[in-house]
């Protein structure tokens, strides 16, 4: 099983989204996810360039299934085992691609983990 380097089970963590990003379902049934400009770097680009202060994420098929799961309940392994069911082995390697997902969504500060 996926460990942590303390000895966790990455498995058992519980993925919670941020309140800060802000969701919607696009044409295609995905979502989009729209993220606040809220860095310092960022507040002088909106007053200097006139850049949005938001920005736009589109999520694809199999991204969009992993966020409208993520509910703050089900734990890594919850949520994968939903993928499994509903994508097959097109899912597959299945938790080493649903844990760098996650890790990305972490890293961005779009989902935080609860143990």
């Amino acid at each position: 099983m996926a460990k942590t380097d303390k000895g966790k089970n990455y498995l058992e963590f519980v993925p919670i989204k941020s309140e800060k990003i802000e969701e919607k379902i696009i044409e295609d049934g995905n979502i989009q996810l729209i993220v606040p400009r809220t860095s310092f770097f960022d507040k002088i680009a909106i007053k200097l360039f006139f850049v949005p202060d938001k920005f736009k994420i589109d999520l694809d098929e199999l991204g969009s299934f992993i966020w409208k799961n993520i509910d703050g309940k089900r734990n890594v392994y919850q949520i994968g085992e939903l993928v499994k069911e509903k994508f097959k082995e097109k899912a597959e390697p299945l938790y080493e691609r649903l844990a760098e997902y996650l890790n990305i969504l972490n890293n961005n500060k779009f989902i935080s983990f609860r143990e």
